[in-house]
């Protein structure tokens, strides 16, 4: 039951980090399609920065704890890209340089997004396994 529960939890962070960072997308399109002005879409997008990794860090942990060592494994590139990039101050965007750095911000939201979207179906599969075996 615990091994369950620990894929609920993670099934839900996951969806969580999943729905952040989509949204950051959503607001770089909206950005691009001159719906929004730079200064709202960069506001919004760095309010979400930092619980975005938090969560991605908080299901490492979870799956650390949890003795999820592959899950763990697969999760750490994407937990140090994320320290790497606050390290280096570059987790916030410029509002006088969102424009070019549009191309690349979107880039790199596209391919977290891909990055989870296979966590999430690894997740579903050890969470369904779980359930088979219990």
């Amino acid at each position: 039951m615990g091994d369950l529960l620990s894929w609920l939890l993670s099934f839900f962070l996951l969806v969580a980090v999943l729905a952040i960072v989509l949204y950051q997308v959503m607001c770089l399109v909206d950005l691009e399609n001159d719906y929004v002005n730079p200064y709202d879409s960069a506001s919004e997008i760095n309010i979400l920065v930092v619980p975005e990794f938090v969560l991605q860090g908080a299901l490492c942990f979870l799956h650390l704890v949890m003795g999820h060592w592959l899950m763990c494994l697969v999760c750490l590139p994407y937990l140090y890209y994320d320290a790497k990039v606050y390290t280096d101050h570059r987790h916030l965007l410029d509002v006088t340089e969102i424009f070019n750095q549009l191309p690349w911000e979107k880039k790199i939201r596209l391919f977290k997004l891909g990055y989870l979207g296979i966590l999430l179906a690894i997740s579903i599969i050890c969470m369904i396994w779980s359930i088979v075996a219990e």
